[in-house]
């Protein structure tokens, strides 16, 4: 059972089983989205770059004080691939895993999943409260404010994109085209 490839039912279930709040299951939905997005974009496979995404907070409602390590503990109990669970402890490089992202799908999932957040601020302000609305230059707009969606670590975001090669704005976009597939499903 080494190196299981769970599927995105057994991820989301899995998911469930540790996870309640809204907000949390939102932004899981919303990191497997763009997730999958750009494995799409890079002729990767959407199914497990997704289920990174869709799982790669799954011990941080329950245990925020251990964020990242009970996820790779609970992953491993169940057979989970290494590539898999390196790729979740690498999305919290330099804030509670020593993981550095090495990875296309790591240095992704490190990229966005700050961004997805304030990104997901964006879309609330606006009088549409709708993803749809969002363009780069809204996100842009508020980035400089400092205090707006001031849990979205910029400087993450900006590494992130630096350890892609790409421009902010092409990582901005990136998002949100992924969020857009999921609008409904995250309430934007």
């Amino acid at each position: 059972m080494e190196n299981k490839i769970p599927t995105r039912e057994e991820a989301l279930e899995l998911f469930l089983q540790y996870n309640k709040t809204d907000s949390l299951i939102k932004h899981a939905l919303s990191v497997e989205a763009v997730m999958r997005h750009i494995a799409e974009k890079h002729n990767e496979n959407p199914d497990i770059w997704g289920v990174v995404g869709l799982i790669h907070d799954l011990d941080y409602e329950m245990y925020p004080e251990v964020h990242c390590q009970m996820t790779k503990k609970i992953l491993e109990e169940r057979g989970w691939n290494p590539e898999l669970i390196r790729a979740v402890m690498a999305h919290a490089w330099g804030i509670c895993t020593d993981v550095e992202p090495k990875s296309l799908m790591e240095k992704y999932l490190f990229a966005i999943d700050e961004l997805t957040g304030l990104i997901t601020a964006v879309a609330l302000v606006r009088p549409s409260k709708s993803i749809m609305d969002v363009e780069v230059k809204s996100v842009k707009k508020k980035w400089k404010e400092k205090n707006f969606a001031a849990g979205a670590n910029r400087e993450i975001i900006e590494k992130g994109a630096e350890l892609l090669g790409i421009s902010l704005d092409e990582l901005i976009q990136l998002t949100i085209d992924g969020m857009k597939k999921v609008a409904k499903e995250i309430g934007l």
